[in-house]
């Protein structure tokens, strides 16, 4: 994909920014299998949507999940994350009601904590190199 091709533009930006994202299950019980991750990425993919974010990548395995959102600036990521592991929670007790008992230990399916870091975009050595290469006014 073109790199300008793959820019956003809100109102008044033009951005590129991505997230990446590890959730983990509660006391870390191996509980997914395929169809349970199959409709993790459904569901992740919509709660995306009402963020106007975008589901990059999904992968997971047992215990644990990995996402690649792009995201809007205006998008807080704490709150992204608090939406993206509620609604599957409470979702996945719905639709797979196989998982409420190994999976739902004091009614949660996923550890409090989560794993976020930024991706994307030139290495930070370049980023303050170029900073530091601006013409300061005198």
């Amino acid at each position: 994909m073109d790199k300008i091709n793959s820019l956003r533009t809100g109102r008044h930006c033009v951005f590129e920014m991505h997230v990446h994202l590890v959730f983990v299950t509660k006391y870390r019980g191996k509980v997914f299998n395929d169809a349970h991750l199959t409709s993790l990425e459904t569901l992740f993919n919509r709660v995306c949507q009402d963020f106007e974010a975008e589901l990059k990548e999904f992968n997971g395995e047992t215990d644990h999940v990995h996402l690649l959102v792009n995201f809007p600036p205006k998008v807080a990521v704490s709150k992204l994350v608090n939406s993206l592991k509620g609604v599957s929670s409470r979702r996945m007790k719905l639709l797979h009601p196989e998982l409420v008992q190994p999976a739902y230990m004091k009614n949660a399916l996923w550890s409090p904590s989560y794993f976020a870091g930024s991706v994307g975009g030139a290495p930070l050595s370049v980023v303050k190199q170029y900073i530091e290469q601006q013409t300061r006014p005198e």
